[in-house]
């Protein structure tokens, strides 16, 4: 009798009966999850196995399980892999995202039976990746080994030190740094800069984001040599953050020879070439297809010289005359709002071309006072829904109420294109306005935002038990 076969009929007669060495539904879940991923109990022949072969790689296998059914943390609570459980099988998948964050800030992991579908979902999706290496343990990392679909798994963080942990896992680890403590997270990663590897140097750099200051310049400035471009252009949008950086200074001096401003009028002579030096400072030779090269030079010239350059506020210069370059001159303002993250600039370009890239210079709470403007303001169409997804959660009241009240305006005119900003609202509100939400309207697609809501309440409560 196989170990399945042995587990089955326990579980057919009874522990009273039959007694079992263990636990038997920890012993059943770990067999269940086996034969999931394709792999065979240890007292089982593999049809691959040649005849007289030893079993010694079986008994191996079940070593294996063993140390995979041996978790340091605990599952979460079974009503809460409940709501797991009704996503993954179709309620609400686009909440899926949503419960492994929140389950992984609990510390705890996923019940192995959910971890094939998990594992199968990640292979085919790169965003749920984040929170799997947690949320699956040990005994996810054992699957990955076994299922070469899965072995993705193996490179992301689990919760392992600096020191012994894979790139993801020492990424994690310095980010939790530099949070706390900026200096030493840059003198860690000063300590071991020559040894790591060209894709790890070029995720690393971007960790340092997180309290960026002129204390960091030093080290970015020699990043600007690096071998691999990636890394060149993560330390090189760093420095665009800062203004008084040497990068910085030098990318004004380009923009004082490409731009005069005379009265109401910007006068602009795009670069005549792209040198080794505007190469190193970030500046990409090769544009992209559709673009003039002294075009693509121009706008990231502006887009990486400080701001404070232009001697004049963002309202005043969108309102001056630009004879030529203009539509140029403009997009790279954006991206200069977007790169330098500056506020006054964001919410200035942000009345020329909404697009959802601004919202990040802007703290949440005016994020949402823009958008709710931008709703009460616009028809719905794509730009409005684009808007809204670049909008942090959760939606307080005014962006909330904005968004309900456009729903039920165009459920009058327009009940078929509601779909999209119905599911939105749904996902992003603050789940714990679910009554606002069911009190607002009787309208079919206003309830069905607050039943979302609700369920994602729900959702929240059980998690947290």
């Amino acid at each position: 009798m196989t170990g399945w076969d042995d587990l089955a009929s326990t579980a057919l007669v009874g522990t009273d009966r039959r007694p079992y060495p263990g636990d038997l539904l920890e012993a059943a879940a770990v067999e269940s999850v086996r034969r999931r991923a394709g792999t065979k109990t240890p007292d089982e022949p593999s049809q691959t196995s040649a005849p007289g072969e030893s079993r010694a790689s079986g008994d191996g296998g079940a070593a294996d399980a063993g140390r995979a059914a041996m978790e340091e943390r605990g599952v979460v609570g079974r009503r809460a892999a409940e709501w797991l459980r009704r996503i993954l099988g179709g309620e609400h998948e686009r909440l899926l995202p949503e419960w492994l964050a929140a389950a992984a800030a609990t510390g705890r992991i996923v019940p192995p039976y959910v971890l094939p579908d998990l594992l199968e979902r990640g292979r085919r999706d790169r965003s749920m990746r984040v929170h799997l290496g947690v949320l699956a343990g040990q005994r996810g990392r054992w699957l990955a080994g076994l299922n070469p679909g899965w072995d993705y798994l193996l490179a992301e963080p689990t919760g392992e030190t600096w020191e012994l942990g894979g790139a993801a896992d020492r990424r994690a680890h310095l980010t939790a740094l530099r949070a706390a403590h900026p200096a030493q997270a840059r003198e860690l990663l000063e300590s071991t800069w020559e040894q790591e590897s060209p894709d790890d140097r070029a995720g690393f750099v971007e960790v340092l984001a997180e309290g960026l200051s002129m204390d960091d310049e030093p080290f970015l400035e020699e990043a600007l040599d690096d071998r691999r471009r990636e890394v060149r252009q993560a330390a090189a949008n760093l420095l665009t953050r800062l203004p008084e950086s040497r990068m910085s200074r030098r990318m004004a001096g380009r923009l004082r020879a490409c731009v005069t401003i005379t009265g109401g009028v910007i006068a602009v002579q795009a670069p005549m070439a792209c040198d080794k030096e505007m190469e190193r400072d970030g500046v990409r030779q090769k544009p992209p297809r559709g673009t003039g090269e002294r075009a693509w030079w121009l706008q990231q010239i502006i887009a990486r010289a400080p701001l404070s350059v232009w001697d004049h506020p963002p309202a005043r210069l969108l309102a001056m005359k630009i004879p030529d370059w203009d539509v140029e001159v403009k997009g790279a303002w954006v991206r200069a709002a977007v790169l330098q993250r500056d506020p006054e600039w964001a919410r200035a370009m942000f009345g020329w071309d909404p697009i959802a890239d601004l919202l990040v210079a802007l703290p949440p709470a005016e994020q949402q006072e823009l958008a709710a403007r931008f709703v009460a303001e616009h028809d719905l169409d794509s730009q409005l829904i684009m808007v809204l997804g670049g909008v942090s959660s959760h939606w307080g009241d005014g962006l909330a109420t904005a968004v309900l009240r456009k729903i039920v305006k165009v459920n009058t005119t327009q009940p078929w294109n509601l779909a999209e900003l119905v599911k939105l609202a749904g996902e992003h509100i603050d789940p714990d306005l679910h009554e606002l939400a069911e009190d607002f309207s009787p309208a079919e697609p206003v309830q069905k935002v607050a039943a979302l809501l609700r369920f994602r309440a729900d959702m929240y409560k059980e998690l947290h038990r």
